[in-house]
């Protein structure tokens, strides 16, 4: 599929981040798309900027409210898209929706670690299950699943607990690469890719701790303080116990503030990669440098690849700010 115009998309998780942008580059391309996402606040703030950038005349763009992990909420949203879209076939799926968060299966509430599972791979496996039906009836298609580079190497670290996520990430990739097979077997008009993205300035700290408390709010619950007191204390040491409340918060925001305004790829570099990959119909996306190298350094030395020695080596290389 080298060009998108006249196509139908589908983006999960389009209200921020790289959902937002490969919704607003995809119409700009002439592409109708329909981007579903928890946030109605969100995703208007999207189609306001996709509105500004003035697409092609006669591109539609429709937000529909649908949690991913929730199959009966997948099922109206792919209804509202044939009905306000006017059409029985689909050309392009973006499984981009994610959460982070319940990263110990020990020291994390079950249901926190569950909801981010649910929504890293359940959003994924439904959502194919979901449009495969429009993909089929449609003359050529291509399914986009974002896994992370946390679906080849599953960790953030040697004293950061990252199970739900990880797990979750490398269900995306091995479906995902067993859907080359099926595919080709079964239903050679589609094409499949996984990417797998390194560090993308987005607001997925946020927006996983909104989407796991149920709480709209940018300030902190009491719980949250606790938790965040807690993460701190075990990497600060003793120092710990004298922090306030509201130290804590800024900390907790300053943290925010670097993962996306720090980062070395924008959501909007991030979506383009993305986009030329499809293109170029490559099933396996590596978004960033940091992934690229980080890919060669696990696949060179995978024995010591969870070891605090391999991190600080992989941190130097890869150029990531570690620490304050």
């Amino acid at each position: 599929m080298k060009e998108f115009t006249g196509r139908f998309a589908v983006v999960t998780g389009g209200g921020t981040g790289m959902g937002r942008e490969l919704a607003r580059q995809l119409a700009a391309e002439g592409c109708n798309v329909a981007m579903c996402d928890v946030s109605a606040k969100n995703m208007a703030e999207t189609l306001a900027i996709i509105e500004k950038d003035r697409p092609p005349q006669g591109t539609r763009v429709t937000s529909h409210l649908a949690d991913v992990s929730d199959e009966s909420q997948l099922k109206r949203f792919r209804a509202e898209f044939e009905r306000e879209h006017d059409t029985d076939r689909l050309h392009l799926l973006f499984n981009n929706a994610g959460i982070g968060g319940g990263g110990s299966m020990i020291a994390d509430e079950r249901a926190t670690w569950e909801r981010t599972f649910n929504v890293c791979w359940g959003g994924v496996y439904l959502g194919v299950r979901t449009f495969l039906p429009l993909m089929q009836a449609a003359e050529e298609a291509h399914i986009v699943n974002t896994s992370s580079v946390n679906g080849f190497w599953a960790s953030l670290g040697p004293s950061v607990s990252h199970t739900a996520y990880a797990a979750a990430k490398f269900a995306v990739k091995g479906f995902s690469e067993a859907l080359v097979t099926d595919l080709r077997l079964n239903a050679p008009h589609i094409h499949v890719s996984v990417v797998m993205p390194g560090h993308i300035g987005t607001s997925i700290v946020a927006n996983s701790r909104k989407v796991i408390t149920g709480r709209d709010e940018d300030t902190l619950s009491p719980e949250e303080l606790a938790q965040a007191r807690a993460r701190i204390g075990k990497a600060m040491g003793p120092a710990a116990a004298g922090l306030t409340d509201d130290q804590i918060e800024a900390m907790a925001a300053e943290q925010h503030r670097r993962f996306l305004e720090e980062a070395p790829t924008s959501a909007a570099e991030a979506a383009t990669i993305i986009l030329d990959g499809v293109k170029a119909d490559r099933w396996r996306i590596l978004v960033g440098e940091d992934a690229k190298k980080m890919d060669q350094l696990v696949r060179a030395d995978p024995e010591a690849a969870y070891e605090p020695e391999f991190f600080q080596r992989l941190a130097n290389e890869v150029g990531w700010k570690l620490g304050g």
